[in-house]
């Protein structure tokens, strides 16, 4: 921060308000100086600020943060300081907010990835978490294998998946599960609707849950039983492989395009590089989509302590998709996988 020429900064995206100060409320805002750390947010988290956030300076800043903030300047001396703000956050009408609240001679300094960064390394702590949370997803995908019959739609296997993960630790889902079949497996992101599923028919399965904040990530497509479309057991072949070249390639010190690449090459070869329009894969922690970017778009450096996913797919127009993702530990010599659900070609109904 005071190489970047800032006095202060204000943090108020979730995640790194998290991150930072360890406070869990949906609402407030973190003020750092050089010396100083502080905390505003309202009446329904004074109490919680002090047992999540004991070494934090409350300020009680009701449903006025932005004017609480003027008058903590004041009091610092801060009235002609430099502050910089996390613009990927901010809305314009936040900021119009902000600005007109705040004295004339403060400065605010539109800001991008700070915080995001220093969250890509992986404490030993958030790795534990997010093991556990992956735990959770990997028994939630064996119960579904076991449980799963012809006759069940979409949005009842995604209802199964939510259930199982809630009593079995998860807090929340990572985000809304993707359950899609036949024809609408070939939308990457499909919405899980009425369609049933039938013997033999492609089943992707896209989901994950939160276990004391952190997220799990993973997708497994697979045939209800023996596969009736001919094309399935080829395509899904050529995905896997494609996971496995990535895995097998990925460490640390590869930038973001080239770990890309080893998947995306594999998939081209095959004939199918058009069929893989999303980027390999992205990194998972308190957010489910945070730094770094594993993309064809990206050179960011991937490096020892991050967690990604590794999620190459092929989607076919108005037959199926194949996507097949797994969470892995970028390490120095490779990467740790921390999914451990089986990959199958096929459920055993």
């Amino acid at each position: 921060m005071t190489a970047a020429g800032y006095d202060a900064f204000i943090i108020t995206q979730p995640e790194n308000r998290r991150y930072l100060s360890g406070f869990t409320g949906s609402a407030g805002a973190l003020f750092i100086t050089t010396d100083r750390q502080f905390l505003l947010t309202d009446s329904r988290y004074y109490e919680q600020v002090g047992r999540e956030s004991p070494d934090w300076t409350l300020v009680k800043a009701g449903y006025r943060t932005a004017e609480s903030l003027a008058t903590l300047l004041e009091s610092l001396g801060m009235t002609a300081a430099t502050i910089a703000f996390e613009a990927d956050h901010f809305t314009v009408a936040q900021f119009e907010t902000w600005q007109s609240a705040l004295p004339d001679t403060v400065t605010l300094e539109a800001t991008t990835g700070f915080t995001a960064e220093l969250r890509a390394i992986k404490t030993p702590a958030e790795l534990d978490a997010i093991k556990r949370a992956q735990a959770v997803a990997d028994a939630a995908m064996a119960h579904l294998f076991d449980w799963i019959q012809p006759g069940v739609t979409e949005r009842d296997v995604a209802w199964e998946m939510e259930v199982y993960m809630r009593t079995h630790g998860a807090t929340a889902l990572s985000f809304d599960t993707i359950v899609a079949t036949r024809a609408n497996s070939a939308l990457p992101h499909a919405t899980p609707g009425d369609a049933v599923i039938g013997a033999g028919d492609v089943v992707l399965v896209d989901m994950g849950c939160v276990v004391d904040g952190y997220c799990s990530d993973m997708t497994r497509t697979f045939s209800l039983g023996e596969p009736k479309n001919p094309r399935y057991r080829e395509v899904w072949q050529i995905v896997k492989n494609a996971m496995d070249a990535a895995q097998n390639g990925i460490r640390s010190g590869i930038s973001s395009r080239a770990a890309d690449a080893l998947a995306r090459d594999v998939i081209a070869a095959a004939g199918y590089g058009d069929n893989f329009g999303h980027s390999l894969g992205h990194g998972v922690g308190l957010a489910v989509h945070e730094m770094p970017p594993v993309s064809y778009a990206r050179d960011t450096e991937l490096r020892a302590g991050m967690v990604i996913t590794i999620e190459p797919g092929i989607y076919l127009p108005g037959e199926f998709g194949v996507r097949l993702e797994n969470m892995a530990l970028v390490t120095d010599n490779g990467v740790e996988i921390l999914t451990r659900s089986a990959v199958s070609l096929k459920s055993q109904v």
